[in-house]
């Protein structure tokens, strides 16, 4: 899936904003180097620079790390390059690896795991957050059962784990866990009455894509129709958003 990046930081800057509050966990220490993982368009990338002096934001999408290098191309100590986080190619390099809402778009967990540790420096610290299981399940469902109406199968592409499997990975991978726990993150979609449409063009493109617009225009229609009784509260469309949180050390 190509990312549109101007869609992410027009209509979904609440991915990055709710980002924020990971910030408190990363230690007050300007010699650190941290790995920003999934930088996305960098607007977590910048706040970073308040605790190091050194940057690396990856992603794997060229159009996400395209608009990074433009939002954030007069700050000096930031870097950006495209990577695949189940092959990154640092060893020992980081203090810090930290990501926001970009696990869950990975299907196995376990070798990125290995590839952060691989990356962090000895008692390097991971700090992330991401989908927990039944993060968008109303959505999914509802999307589903629209595609399936309009003759196509929808496959989730994502990994929404639960605590307790996620915990073993870690456990697995000899992380230390300081903390680990998910909750529920209501979240208001950008435009009113157009909020759900502009998560379904943003998040589901690469299922759409394979659809004639005129049933594009009818899946997301039937999407909205189905979702409305949970999560349009008579003026905007509310997302049924869980997120887990990890803090741990290698």
């Amino acid at each position: 899936m190509e990312w549109n990046a101007i869609l992410y930081d027009n209509k979904h800057d609440f991915v990055a904003e709710y980002g924020k509050d990971l910030l408190e966990f990363i230690p007050q220490d300007k010699k650190q180097v941290i790995l920003d993982l999934g930088c996305g368009t960098g607007t977590l990338t910048a706040k970073l620079t308040d605790f190091c002096n050194q940057i690396i934001g990856v992603d794997s999408s060229q159009t996400m790390i395209a608009k990074a290098r433009e939002n954030l191309k007069n700050i000096e100590n930031i870097k950006f390059q495209v990577c695949n986080a189940l092959a990154l190619p640092f060893e020992q390099e980081f203090d810090i690896v930290f990501s926001n809402a970009v696990f869950h778009w990975i299907a196995n967990h376990d070798m990125l795991l290995k590839n952060i540790y691989q990356a962090l420096k000895p008692t390097g610290l991971l700090i992330c957050e991401f989908g927990a299981n039944g993060n968008i399940a109303i959505i999914e469902n509802a999307f589903a059962k629209a595609c399936k109406d309009s003759g196509y199968a929808y496959q989730s592409k994502f990994n929404f784990p639960t605590v307790e499997n996620f915990k073993k990975l870690l456990e697995i991978n000899k992380f230390s866990i300081h903390k680990i726990y998910d909750f529920d993150r209501p979240t208001v979609l950008k435009n009113s009455q157009q909020g759900l449409s502009n998560w379904i063009k943003q998040f589901f493109a690469s299922e759409l894509a394979v659809m004639p617009k005129e049933i594009q225009v009818i899946v997301i229609q039937k999407t909205e129709e189905f979702a409305k009784k949970d999560l349009w509260n008579g003026t905007e469309w509310v997302a049924d958003y869980r997120r887990l949180r990890v803090v741990a050390n290698k």
